[in-house]
């Protein structure tokens, strides 16, 4: 059945292209949207791009027609702008006003008085705005096309039950097949052979290209005086150290080691075997809580309190290190006049190329699935991209825990064989910072 859905300015500004994401259905966008639009056109961010997209994108379609009317859409379907003032005497006395939300609420009411036999869904991302739709009988729902369902994503690793003779024989023999019921594992997706009986455990890894699952060794050494505490620690610091893995994804709570196990990878990667030219490290700029303002000094300085819980992690390595490496290497600071650290804003990697370089984007849950996708095409030749994050620990007003760009970028990319991620469950920075991230 032909639905006619009104878009929220939210929608819009969270994904350009979904105007043309509802097939052969009508899409309505209400004039207050479109002086919404307006008024971020001018910002010079994400928020500002998208919507002078949305904008041009409207423009180009005007030329096939009246938008008062409705034009046609590739799809099948229609695109049509509309005002709220036909609806706007069936709001109750509670909604009347300027408010834009309500004004979408008149449009969608008006949308049902003009065709009572065709369904009107309003689609926002606004919570409030869908329970007061809801509150007037109009079918709300949220932007769904980019959400991945959090309580179902992609692990990176499962435990299969196996007996004693075969944990054994997979030992032995360092690779097996398969076995019956684990035929649809990703490439490099982490194995755990269990025997309930004897309590006997073996970790494995699919190797796509040959359908084997391999042994995974002990890890003797440590990384950068890290040693993994944990089996999922062991699975992100093997996929972390292999280098025909392009594409890293390390979710989990707060102290389970994600930007630890990056850093100490990515300095064993560029300072010891120098198979990089530089670790470049960079997170979104959003504060938690109320922002300080401006802050002084050139781009070095304005980045430190940003960036200090990457000094953090390097300056803990360091005290894992004190032997002298790269002539005497004491700190983060003589990493970076080396050459071999270097940290950069988000803001300012449009259009660059990054060959050769480990790349570790951390916070990366309060990124879009557009501004991920923006970092990774950056990366050039013989580039490594780490992301991490925590997806229930989100600054941005404009993504959640389903639709932010490293829960999109996990489930696009689990079956890719250039790929690997793994979920961190077990906190291990300490045993009040593991209590806290559980009960609190």
């Amino acid at each position: 059945m032909i639905k006619n859905f009104v878009l929220d300015t939210n929608v819009l500004l969270h994904d350009p292209n979904a105007l043309f994401k509802f097939q052969d259905n009508r899409v309505i966008i209400p004039i207050t949207v479109i002086e919404e639009l307006d008024h971020f056109k001018k910002d010079l961010n994400m928020l500002g791009r998208n919507a002078r997209t949305v904008s041009k994108y409207v423009d180009r379609l005007r030329e096939s027609g009246n938008l008062a009317e409705g034009v046609p859409l590739e799809q099948g379907g229609l695109l049509r702008v509309a005002f709220g003032s036909e609806g706007a005497s069936l709001l109750p006395p509670e909604l009347k006003g300027q408010l834009e939300d309500n004004q979408i609420l008149g449009v969608a009411l008006s949308a049902r008085g003009r065709e009572s036999d065709v369904p009107v869904v309003v689609v926002s991302k606004d919570t409030n705005l869908r329970i007061k739709a809801d509150a007037l009988g109009i079918t709300a729902e949220d932007y769904e096309s980019d959400r991945v369902d959090i309580e179902e994503l992609y692990r990176g690793f499962r435990e299969i039950p196996a007996g004693k003779e075969f944990i054994d024989a997979f030992y032995h023999a360092a690779e097996c097949a398969p076995p019956a019921g684990a035929e649809d594992l990703y490439p490099n997706e982490y194995v755990i052979f269990r025997d309930a009986a004897s309590q006997a455990s073996a970790l494995g890894r699919a190797d796509g290209a040959r359908k084997r699952i391999r042994l995974l060794p002990a890890m003797k050494e440590d990384v950068w005086g890290v040693r993994p505490r944990n089996k999922e620690q062991h699975f992100a610091l093997d996929i972390l150290l292999d280098d025909s893995v392009k594409l890293v994804t390390l979710a989990g709570k707060a102290g389970t080691g994600k930007t630890l196990l990056a850093i100490a990878a990515g300095l064993r990667k560029t300072s010891d075997e120098e198979a990089y030219q530089r670790m470049l490290v960079s997170r979104p700029v959003l504060p938690m809580g109320k922002d300080l303002g401006f802050l002084p000094g050139d781009v070095e300085e304005k980045l430190k309190p940003w960036m200090q819980p990457i000094f953090d992690n390097v300056e803990y390595l360091f005290g894992f290190n004190r032997k002298k490496r790269q002539g005497g290497v004491r700190g983060y600071q003589e990493l970076m006049n080396l050459g071999i650290l270097e940290i950069e804003p988000l803001t300012y990697i449009r259009g660059r190329s990054i060959p050769n370089q480990f790349i570790v984007v951390d916070e990366a849950q309060n990124l879009s699935p557009h501004e991920v996708k923006t970092i990774l095409t950056r990366a050039g030749e013989n580039s490594k991209v780490v992301l991490t994050g925590d997806p229930y620990q989100i600054d941005n007003p404009f993504v959640d825990s389903a639709s932010n760009g490293l829960s999109y970028t996990v489930e696009k990319f689990k079956g890719e064989a250039i790929s690997g991620h793994v979920l961190l469950a077990k906190g291990e920075r300490s045993p009040l910072a593991e209590l806290a991230a559980n009960i609190l």
